[in-house]
């Protein structure tokens, strides 16, 4: 089942050429995707398209489920004065259509969440004073109680120790087995990311240069 199809997408920014151009695939149910490429071949506007906030110039894409969206990581993120567990429930949000308070199932599944990344037992600590691989997982976690389903991430290991971003690959390919939470990750971190997907595609100049698995991969979208 496919929960997110992209059909020929053109994007162009004002005065430059097309960042998107034709780029077709779809993203099936309990696939764990990196999207890799140079700056500027696209990844970004790509996912930024899927998630509706932009708008493709030409092309049509379909999303079947809520997404949950984890983007690259600011300073105000870092220093927000919140609990791990408010920032864990605040993912709920996007579930309630009439009433702003969390519900006894929102709560159950942000403790779920946080038992499954190793955050229950520090739940009433403060964000801002995690450790950067600690906020990752805390933002991680928001983004799944937004969907239980299919997650996006940008760049989620950048500015983290290559330790830290071996655990959150590690955290990923657990949730994406275990959970079967499908996974889509930008990534520049190349050789270290194909080692946790089951799929790379691989942008250049806005089109896409390489879709498959990975034991077919090279840097460079060609086969070995």
């Amino acid at each position: 089942m496919s929960l997110i199809q992209v059909r020929g997408v053109h994007y162009n920014y004002p005065g430059k050429k097309d960042a998107l151009d034709g780029v077709s695939l779809d993203v099936g149910e309990g696939e764990f995707v990196c999207v890799v490429g140079e700056n500027g071949s696209g990844k970004s506007t790509l996912m930024k398209c899927i998630l509706d906030l932009q708008k493709p110039k030409k092309g049509e894409i379909i999303v079947s489920h809520r997404i949950g969206y984890l983007p690259q990581k600011t300073e105000i993120q870092s220093n927000f004065p919140a609990s791990i567990e408010e920032v864990v429930l605040s993912g709920t949000i996007v579930n309630h259509i009439k009433s702003i308070w969390y519900t006894k199932r929102d709560r159950a599944m942000a403790n779920r969440v946080m038992k499954d990344l190793d955050l229950y037992e520090i739940r009433k600590k403060c964000f801002r004073d995690l450790s950067g691989g600690q906020q990752q997982r805390v933002l991680i976690a928001r983004a799944i109680c937004a969907t239980e389903k299919v997650i996006i991430l940008d760049e989620p290991t950048n500015g983290l120790d290559p330790s830290i971003s071996i655990q959150i690959y590690e955290m990923l390919k657990r949730l994406n087995e275990k959970r079967k939470l499908t996974v889509v990750m930008v990534s520049h971190d190349i050789s270290r990311a194909v080692q946790y997907c089951t799929r790379v595609v691989e942008l250049k100049d806005g089109k896409v240069e390489f879709d498959g698995q990975v034991k077919d991969y090279r840097v460079g979208g060609a086969k070995k």
